[in-house]
């Protein structure tokens, strides 16, 4: 089913699963971003009453990694809690998500994870996604100095 404003907050325990890093308050404030946006959607499927799964998707109207065209449709996350996993439910969710793509006009539908996540790889290829490029990417701290060194800077470079 796709997720509506009032299944923001049910689905954040669920979506803390996926990005525990982030506080509940920022997901429940991101979901309720992706179902408002026409640009994005959130589907999700209960069991007796709670939900058990939730997968969010986007357009991405940027550079793809393995993708010729755009927007492309691009599966942003899907989580199943562990008791409920290997019944389908991931599938069933992306399948959603690659749908409501289709319906956006996108001719392709992208994911990623990372390298060490196993069960994610398995997961992505079973679904029929084919991997497209491994990739590292880095990033480093810009240090920056005091405001009157960087003027005192500025003023010798000027003249």
């Amino acid at each position: 089913m796709r997720a509506g404003p009032k299944d923001a907050e049910l689905l954040t325990p669920l979506v803390k699963l996926l990005w525990p890093e982030h506080s509940g308050e920022e997901l429940t404030a991101l979901i309720r971003d992706y179902i408002a946006s026409g640009e994005s959607a959130v589907f999700a499927e209960e069991a007796e009453g709670e939900p058990v799964g939730a997968a969010l998707c986007s357009l991405r109207h940027d550079y793809v990694e393995g993708c010729g065209t755009g927007p492309v449709g691009y599966l942003e996350g899907v989580v199943v809690r562990e008791a409920y996993r290997r019944r389908g439910i991931a599938r069933r969710l992306t399948a959603e998500c690659e749908e409501w793509a289709r319906e956006k006009g996108c001719t392709e539908f992208a994911s990623d994870c990372e390298l060490t996540n196993a069960a994610s790889l398995a997961f992505h290829l079973g679904a029929g996604f084919q991997e497209a490029n491994r990739i590292i990417c880095f990033r480093k701290t810009l240090c920056f100095d005091a405001p009157e060194d960087a003027a005192a800077r500025h003023t010798d470079a000027s003249g």
